[in-house]
């Protein structure tokens, strides 16, 4: 009887074995193709970081291109902006009222508008009059693919409005009256598409002063040749 109960004891202990190595050889082959797995993400994530890669070097290439291209259209227009001033201040003359300021015409209110007003006087009407025709002729010449507008900015004095006005404050008065420079162009032929208005009432004064000459220095329109 006890060597029976041995021999069933081996005869268990057997096939625990053999059913052990069973389950070891399948996680061997289950840790193999683990490992197949495995290398073929790696290369995928090889592949990807190549492409990554070559995407980059494409995106940076096509933005140096760009910066080039961009800095070849400014230079152009920098050419034609030169132009356009020669040929608008030969056409205005020598007025006191127009400056030249860096890159920027400047035209006194007193010049365009009465006192507290938006609409041109027929003084400012005819200087820009002759400013339209300087541009019109510019407009054919500055080739299509250079992108170009003439912005007309307005800027008025610290001085409050005072009661009864058209207008609630000096933003509003210094945007209306670069809108009615942009009309007024318009109504002389010079593309709307190619005009801005933009009012910056006293916030961008020339002059710091509080005086009679500063308050007159920085009540002006400014018209610039510029890149939208």
């Amino acid at each position: 009887a006890l060597v029976g109960e041995q021999q069933a004891a081996l005869e268990d202990e057997k096939k625990l074995s053999a059913e052990a190595q069973a389950q070891v050889a399948l996680l061997s082959l289950q840790i193999s193709q683990l490992q197949e797995q495995l290398q073929v993400i790696g290369q995928a994530l090889e592949i990807a970081e190549m492409e990554k890669k070559a995407q980059a070097e494409q995106i940076e290439d096509l933005g140096n291109r760009l910066n080039i291209e961009l800095a070849r259209r400014v230079n152009e227009l920098s050419r034609y902006r030169s132009e356009f001033f020669g040929k608008v201040k030969e056409a205005l003359g020598d007025n006191p009222d127009i400056k030249v300021e860096g890159d920027r015409f400047v035209f006194q209110s007193e010049l365009l508008f009465g006192s507290g007003s938006a609409e041109l006087g027929d003084a400012g009407k005819a200087q820009l009059a002759r400013l339209a025709g300087t541009l019109k002729g510019l407009d054919g010449q500055i080739p299509a693919y250079v992108d170009w507008i003439l912005r007309i900015d307005g800027h008025t004095d610290r001085v409050p409005l005072t009661g009864g006005r058209e207008f609630a404050s000096n933003w509003e008065l210094s945007t209306a009256r670069a809108l009615s420079v942009v009309e007024y162009l318009a109504s002389q032929g010079i593309p709307q598409r190619r005009m801005a208005a933009a009012g910056f009432g006293e916030f961008r004064p020339v002059d710091p002063g509080a005086t009679p000459e500063a308050n007159r220095r920085n009540r002006r329109i400014e018209i610039k040749l510029t890149t939208p």
